[in-house]
């Protein structure tokens, strides 16, 4: 939405730049088609930008009320500018980022709106094989020498060069080596886009001579995965060039891997109407045993890793239940509610941080020292932790303090840096101290996956797993501390009795 202009104000056009980090320079990397009057252009053109996560991609992008044809912007009307990155884009909740147009003083001059899409079709590449059959014959002594050049067309009707077969030495019935190429260099992404395929005779000197040419597409070829298809090379009769095979494959990229979605069934945090996610599972298979040991049953339910509404914020320490002030969650059934309900409203990001929710129980029960409470953090995560050093200094930190921390493997991920964390070979270290004493515990969910499918027995294996440690490590807190038990209950009289447990634990999920 754009400032008032006047009564005839119409004509607009965005003009992207893109600022060269390495150099400190701006060039202009496109324009918009230009839209007559509307306040509110909403442009079609599109930019396609190689997005880098490790690089900061600076951008910026121009308004014009255009006043004539001329493509030199200065004889134009300005009406603002903005400035972002494109990671801010990409990072943006949706990929969508608003921001406000600036560049005039004293002046509103509205807002732009800019969306970021990966496109789907750019990520694809394809595995193509062709053959040619009585191909003519170049060369006086022998046969010819083929080989395929392969052009993408341009917007403007201009062809650009984007493959070379190799050479097959002396003959008329060449097979080609299978080649692989991105879909985007092949047609710029666009399916119909025609692909111009022409055909030489290799010569020493450079001058290779011309033997024919043909045109498909990406959709035609990718039509032909289950048969071949045979082209006539154009400029000789009776040539022939035949698609052997066409393999076609999807690129997994790094957002793939850090915008999890739980409406997938590929997601591990897939809500499924039929069956329990590995989350859900390792959660109720813990929580369940664990909460008869606490009193009143309220659990902090923490996640991390994930970008929070309104704003899109990454945060590695969240409340489930969306009440940072109160992220307590009534029994393991509330838990896993507060679980659900968070899918839908965050969306799963990288990286996967551990050190700000141990730390947080660890504030907790750096408070209460004195026995009356034991605390169990309970970390369910499928990723590589991307801040070790930082997680090993809050587990030496934690060790002194009457807690424990339990996690959870879920996916086929490797779990090295877990086991690490484990201690059972090696007391955890950082920065020259040990850990007092061994406070954690690790298991990969898969390996009590029961085959057969049975959810129940699976959750029973790794619930005894889990809280087989937890008893020892509550004792040897106690132990070095010496602290001693509370007194027994009195004998059992038909009053009510008091409901006192020697052992109260504040569980707090970590999804």
């Amino acid at each position: 939405m754009l400032g008032h202009l006047g009564p005839l104000s119409s004509i607009i056009q965005s003009v992207l730049f893109s600022l060269t980090i390495f150099f400190q320079f701006l060039f202009q990397f496109g324009r918009t088609e230009v839209i007559d009057n509307t306040l509110n252009p909403d442009f079609v053109r599109k930019f396609i930008l190689d997005y880098f996560f490790e690089e900061r991609q600076n951008l910026r992008f121009d308004l014009y009320d255009l006043d004539s044809k001329s493509d030199n912007l200065s004889k134009h009307d300005f009406l603002g500018q903005a400035f972002c990155t494109l990671g801010e884009i990409v990072g943006s909740l949706g990929s969508r980022l608003e921001k406000p147009l600036i560049g005039i003083p004293g002046k509103k001059c509205g807002t732009i709106i800019v969306r970021a899409e990966e496109l789907s079709n750019c990520r694809e590449s394809v595995m193509l094989q062709f053959c040619g059959n009585k191909l003519d014959k170049k060369d006086f002594f022998g046969k010819s020498d083929p080989f395929l050049v392969f052009y993408r067309s341009n917007e403007d009707g201009s062809y650009t060069i984007c493959h070379k077969t190799e050479v097959v030495k002396n003959t008329l019935d060449p097979v080609w080596q299978a080649f692989k190429i991105p879909v985007r260099a092949l047609c710029n992404g666009d399916y119909d886009r025609s692909i111009k395929v022409e055909v030489y005779d290799w010569d020493r000197d450079g001058g290779h001579d011309f033997i024919g040419e043909f045109s498909t597409s990406y959709r035609e070829m990718s039509r032909s995965q289950s048969q071949f298809h045979i082209y006539e090379v154009i400029f000789f009769t009776h040539t022939l060039v035949t698609l052997l095979s066409c393999l076609v494959d999807t690129e997994l990229s790094f957002l793939d891997y850090i915008r999890g979605n739980p409406s997938q069934p590929t997601s591990l945090h897939y809500m499924s109407p039929y069956q329990l996610n590995d989350y859900a599972m390792a959660l109720r298979a813990v929580g369940e045993i664990i909460q008869d040991y606490d009193s009143d049953k309220m659990f902090p339910a923490l996640g991390f890793g994930a970008k929070l509404p309104p704003d899109g914020r990454v945060s590695h320490e969240f409340a489930l239940n969306g009440n940072p002030q109160n992220p307590y969650c009534s029994g393991i059934e509330g838990v896993m509610e507060a679980y659900y309900q968070s899918l839908k409203s965050v969306r799963l990001y990288g990286p996967t941080h551990f050190s700000p929710v141990i730390n947080h129980v660890a504030r907790y029960a750096s408070a209460v020292m004195d026995g009356s409470q034991y605390f169990i953090l309970l970390i369910i995560s499928d990723g590589v932790i991307t801040d070790m050093a930082q997680t090993k200094e809050s587990i030496v930190n934690a060790a002194s303090l009457p807690m424990s921390i339990i996690i959870v493997g879920v996916g086929p991920a490797e779990f090295d840096e877990m086991i690490e964390l484990d201690g059972d070979e090696e007391r955890i270290s950082s920065q020259g101290r040990y850990a007092e004493r061994d406070i954690v515990q690790f298991v990969p969910f898969r390996d009590y996956i029961d085959r057969r499918g049975n959810h129940i027995l699976s959750m029973a294996r790794l619930a005894k797993e889990v809280l087989a440690e937890i008893p020892d490590q509550f004792l040897s807190y106690m132990r070095t501390r010496g602290i001693k038990p509370g007194p027994l209950p009195p004998p059992y009289t038909p009053c009510p009795p008091q409901a006192i447990h020697p052992l109260l634990t504040r569980r707090v999920s970590r999804i």
